[in-house]
Formats: C-alpha cells, structure tokens, sequence
C-alpha cells in the first residue's frame, strides 16, 4: 500500500509539473527594441518596432543594412525574428533567435552568407 500511495503522489506531482509548463505565458516583445549586434563584420545598433499578436510577430526593423517588413514568433520565452534585406543587389535574410527576459532580449542573429553573431536588446 505504501508503494501505491508513492506512486501515485509522484505521478500526481509529475503531471503538475507538465500542466504548469505547458501554460507558461509567452513574452510580449510588442514595442520598440534598440539591439546592439556583434559580427565578424563588425558592430550595429539596429531598431525594432514589433507588434505581438498571440505567438505571431510582425514589424519593421531599421538599421544600417536599411528598412523591411519583420516576421516572427514567440514561443514561451524563446523569440525568431525574420526579414530580408537587399544587399548589394541580392536578397539576403536576416534571422534573429533568442530569448526573452523581461525588457531584454539575446540571442544569435545569421546574416545569410555575410556570417553570424550575437546580438543583445533593450524594450524602451
């Protein structure tokens, strides 16, 4: 009976533990993002503008490599970010994958052919 009563009492906290997570609210990255981007090609200070509607992102990014349309999701506390951009003629894409924490934001961005990096941001 005693094995019963463990079992049980684990199960029960087991499923407890999957239900809490399983209902973890996302992020909401909707505002204005100042990022700082670290690359093998050099440094940037770009900014997003985001509007977060359930776990779909969507906005405008500004920078150095000029202005496009934003696409994403938020996924929990965990972000993509999407946009392409004309560079030299061709497009390239751009994605941003990180996670959220509170008003900051960090993670590793792919510049297509030009390399990666890491980037950090700050809500304003």
């Amino acid at each position: 009976m005693n094995i019963l009563r463990r079992t049980l009492l684990i199960s029960i906290a087991a499923v407890g533990a999957m239900a809490s997570s399983a209902f973890a609210a996302d992020a909401n990255i909707t505002g204005t993002w100042n990022m700082t981007v670290e690359t093998p090609a050099g440094a940037g200070s770009p900014t997003f503008t985001l509007k977060q509607t359930g776990k779909a992102v969507t906005g405008d990014y500004q920078g150095a490599l000029g202005q496009a349309p934003v696409t994403g999701m938020v996924n929990g506390n965990d972000v993509a970010l999407k946009f392409t951009l004309n560079a030299g003629g061709s497009d390239m894409v751009v994605t941003y994958t990180g996670t959220v924490d509170g008003n900051t934001m960090k993670g590793k961005v792919s510049l297509g052919e030009l390399g990666e990096g890491t980037f950090t941001g700050q809500k304003t």
